[in-house]
């Protein structure tokens, strides 16, 4: 049956059929046809693990952050930044790195990131004479730092997988985060000193810079709030989610004052679309966990690691060399749904704190995102430059080097993770 499901799925994905619809056509066909499971059975299957309270987190963060990247808050981060690292080499790439960061802690979507972001700063730059190609590579490398700040949907996925709290998932994923930022920073640092990019050259006095802070607190206090909420246990994270949506809808009314019946409207479209795409994956990857579980992969898999490679260190650069082929091909929440299981099988028998795990998952399969062929933030950002695919990869060689070390930084040292 596993055999059968696995053939089904690699043929719908060869013939471009979206991953959802892939897992689902897969998973029926090996538990009705190959299977004894009635299809009446199978669609309980399909239904059972959308009915979660913790997943009701998903769409209250996703429109929480709709809402407040879609006002007169974007220009505000993108102003402060510019005052605080415009100035310095490569300085418009380290404003791109900063909003991301900042946006990350907002969004908790890489994709929503890199479109947002991506469709201000990049014309910007090929304004102020840099390379196309440069800033969309900036873009989808460092959008990707939301799948790992506060609230982040990846990390949420992995949570529902292996009954890990959502909580000390987003504390683990704060520092990780910061240290691409860092990494991303000095690598537009280093590139704009040695190809002579140009500067900003504006003048900021010190009371513009802090009347600019000022009025992008709001937004740097929402990944405040979430993890002292969670942290100190006054709320679940569905909860948070619920109070994130208060907070963003007060900040925009009240303060911004842009909040309009249109952008309401456009949030909650967006997060319609956004919530379907996920839970329909979630949905379908019930059933192929289900099908895995009952022939007993993840356990086997688990054993022949240990039992083959036998060294905890080998066996973390496996894990980080399959996600790394993996994340170049399945979307990020459908690889954490499908190997969730069997990878969490293979650290427990390894004696890998799970959190750990979840992090290394996250940076791996974000990775994935700007990596062709199927990168969705290398796609994206390419489409707003107007930049070939090739010439942005080039362009990504640094903000790659940087992913692999914080990678291998947090597969090798985990107390940067479990403090």
């Amino acid at each position: 049956m596993t055999v059968n499901m696995l053939i089904s799925f690699v043929l719908l994905m060869l013939m471009a059929m979206p991953v959802g619809y892939s897992l689902v056509i897969s998973g029926w066909t090996a538990l009705s046809v190959f299977g004894s499971m009635p299809s009446s059975m199978v669609v309980m299957k399909i239904f059972q693990p959308t009915q979660s309270f913790p997943l009701l987190a998903i769409p209250f963060f996703v429109l929480s952050g709709s809402l407040m990247m879609s006002g007169k808050l974007g220009q505000r981060l993108v102003a402060l930044a510019s005052m605080l690292v415009g100035k310095y080499p490569g300085g418009l790439g380290q404003v791109n790195v900063v909003g991301s960061t900042i946006f990350g802690g907002v969004s908790g979507s890489a994709v929503a990131e890199a479109s947002a972001l991506g469709s201000m700063l990049i014309p910007w730059q090929k304004r102020e004479g840099y390379p196309g190609a440069f800033g969309a590579a900036v873009t989808a490398s460092s959008s990707v730092i939301a799948g790992l700040m506060p609230p982040s949907i990846p990390l949420i996925l992995f949570a529902t997988v292996s009954n890990v709290s959502i909580a000390s998932l987003f504390i683990a994923g704060v520092l990780p985060a910061l240290m691409l930022a860092i990494g991303m920073m000095t690598a537009c640092y280093v590139t704009g000193r040695r190809r002579n990019f140009p500067r900003l050259t504006l003048k900021y006095t010190a009371q513009e810079v802090r009347s600019t802070l000022i009025t992008a607190l709001p937004a740097l206090l929402m990944p405040v709030i979430i993890l002292v909420l969670l942290r100190t246990g006054i709320a679940t994270p569905t909860e948070v989610s619920i109070i994130a949506v208060a907070y963003a809808l007060v900040v925009s009314a009240l303060i911004y004052r842009d909040l309009t019946l249109a952008r309401v409207v456009g949030a909650l479209s967006g997060t319609v679309v956004t919530t379907g795409m996920v839970m329909l994956i979630i949905a379908a990857a019930n059933i192929i966990a289900y099908i895995l579980t009952s022939g007993g992969v993840p356990q086997a898999v688990a054993q022949w690691a240990v039992g083959t490679l036998g060294n905890p260190i080998l066996v973390i650069l496996a894990i980080n060399l399959l996600l790394l082929f993996i994340g170049m091909f399945l979307d990020l929440p459908a690889a954490i749904l499908l190997l969730g299981p069997t990878l969490v099988s293979i650290a427990n028998a390894i004696g890998m704190d799970l959190v750990q795990l979840g992090i290394i998952m996250c940076v791996n399969l974000s990775i994935g995102l700007f990596t062709p062929p199927i990168g969705t933030t290398l796609f994206v950002a390419s489409a707003i430059a107007r930049e070939r695919i090739g010439a942005v990869v080039r362009e990504l060689i640094p903000f790659y080097l940087v992913a692999i070390a914080v990678l291998l930084l947090i597969s090798y040292v985990p107390a940067l993770i479990l403090y």
